[in-house]
């Protein structure tokens, strides 16, 4: 899910998911504090407090930030006169407690799949307008252009073709949506493409494609669709 979100919201729950998490645990010492009386004795020397020099909301946070980022303490430290501190301090800063926010392995896990997605990199490989349907080598063909317009290669890139059509078997079953291969050249090994230059991909009308028995007339009046998958490996980032 947060690889899939837009990047001003992944963002924006990885801040969340700290910030709140150090005013949770930044209300829990204020409150520890108040109820002790922490703060009503500020200033007196005698006043052994659960936390010291914490004298506020403000100051209870930053102290809560200080234990969980292991920033380390300086002006304000834990007593050993408040075990209820204690509890507190070992709830924060056991690996269980932290598993219940985004570590930075998972933070940075997720930017660089987001960054290293395909989604920018696919809109750069442009596939011809129209297909056309023409001899090729005295052999009748339907035939598009496909081609990458990156310096970085796509190396180990794979065709395939679906077509996408209703269809009615003989007993009498109707599917909407009935998924039919066009070979472009998978016995051949012409799928696995070279993309240096824009390819020519070629399907082959024979008794086995689903168009052999489609006139030219039918194949205009009939709705159906062709989709094309070209799979492979941006040489960049793998």
């Amino acid at each position: 899910t947060l690889v899939d979100l837009k990047w001003r919201f992944s963002l924006l729950i990885f801040i969340l998911a700290y910030a709140l998490t150090w005013l949770f645990f930044g209300l829990i010492w204020w409150v520890i504090a108040y109820s002790r009386g922490d703060l009503e004795h500020l200033g007196d020397h005698t006043w052994t407090p659960c936390v010291n020099n914490l004298n506020g909301f403000v100051s209870a946070f930053l102290f809560s930030i200080e234990t969980e980022t292991t920033i380390g303490y300086g002006h304000r430290v834990i007593t050993d006169t408040c075990p209820e501190g204690i509890v507190l301090l070992l709830l924060q800063v056991t690996p269980q407690m932290r598993l219940r926010k985004p570590p930075p392995a998972l933070t940075l896990g997720c930017m660089f799949v987001k960054i290293s997605q395909p989604n920018k990199r696919a809109e750069t490989l442009v596939f011809s307008s129209h297909a056309v349907v023409s001899l090729r080598d005295d052999r009748l063909c339907l035939m598009f252009r496909v081609g990458d317009l990156r310096d970085s290669h796509i190396v180990e890139a794979s065709i395939r073709a679906k077509l996408i059509q209703s269809k009615q078997t003989q007993e009498g079953e109707f599917i909407p949506l009935d998924q039919t291969d066009l070979s472009v050249g998978f016995e051949t090994g012409d799928d696995r493409l070279f993309l240096v230059s824009p390819l020519i991909i070629s399907h082959e009308i024979d008794e086995r494609s689903p168009f052999w028995d489609v006139s030219r007339g039918q194949l205009e009046r009939d709705d159906f669709e062709i989709v094309v998958i070209l799979e492979g490996m941006v040489e960049a980032t793998g």
